[in-house]
């Protein structure tokens, strides 16, 4: 089960990084860019999977 908890931790982190780099018009060519919405969605997403893959490294 802690493995789970490290991928699920990963991809989450790395979603929340696309997602604020998208959100903050770093990142172009989605619908996403430019949104500011996704520059808030995307840190706290990235939070919750940091503490995810801390908590499934722990274990």
């Amino acid at each position: 089960m802690r493995w789970v908890f490290v991928i699920v931790g990963v991809l989450l982190v790395l979603a929340g990084v696309v997602w604020t780099l998208q959100g903050l018009n770093v990142l172009g060519g989605s619908a996403m860019s430019g949104a500011t919405v996704w520059a808030i969605v995307g840190p706290i997403v990235a939070i919750v999977g940091l503490f995810l893959l801390v908590r499934g490294a722990r274990r």
